[in-house]
């Protein structure tokens, strides 16, 4: 086999569609932008959130609340997640992302006192409950804020 013989699979390559290419096209003549109107114009067309003139939604609801931008996301991990790991384990952010217990890090992990911890482990977190922290030391263990 050369790689000139390859082809794609039936049905997973599309013809191109060529606009304004006479009438037996089939999109010929106005090439599918219909007769006359703003969507006609070349460059026509309105801004993304434009509602014709009509007050835009954005602006007819009421603005409310802040959002802090330096605010920092963390991942909440329950403690009964814990238990998934051995004795004198040292739980981190890239293991709970290579176990698949949290999805992404963002800013960090902050650790909530859900569920029961019956291992001792060493958890390194950005934050812990009072709760959460006092569970993983009476199982043994220690929680290092980093």
């Amino acid at each position: 086999m050369k790689l000139c013989d390859l082809t794609p699979a039936e049905g997973d390559s599309k013809k191109a569609w060529r606009k304004g290419r006479g009438a037996g096209s089939g999109n010929g003549k106005t090439a599918g932008k219909g007769h006359k109107g703003q969507n006609a114009r070349s460059g026509g067309g309105v801004r993304v959130g434009f509602e014709g003139g009509q007050m835009p939604i954005t602006r007819r609801l009421p603005k409310r609340g802040f959002t802090n931008v330096f605010a920092k996301k963390l991942v909440e991990v329950y403690i009964y997640e814990l238990e998934r790991f051995d004795n004198g384990t040292v739980v981190d952010a890239q293991l709970l992302l290579d176990t698949g217990v949290i999805s992404k890090a963002n800013d960090g992990i902050r650790v909530l006192a859900n569920g029961e911890l019956t291992k001792k482990l060493t958890v390194k977190a950005a934050g812990f409950t009072k709760a959460a922290q006092q569970k993983i030391e009476a199982a043994g263990g220690k929680a290092e804020v980093i």
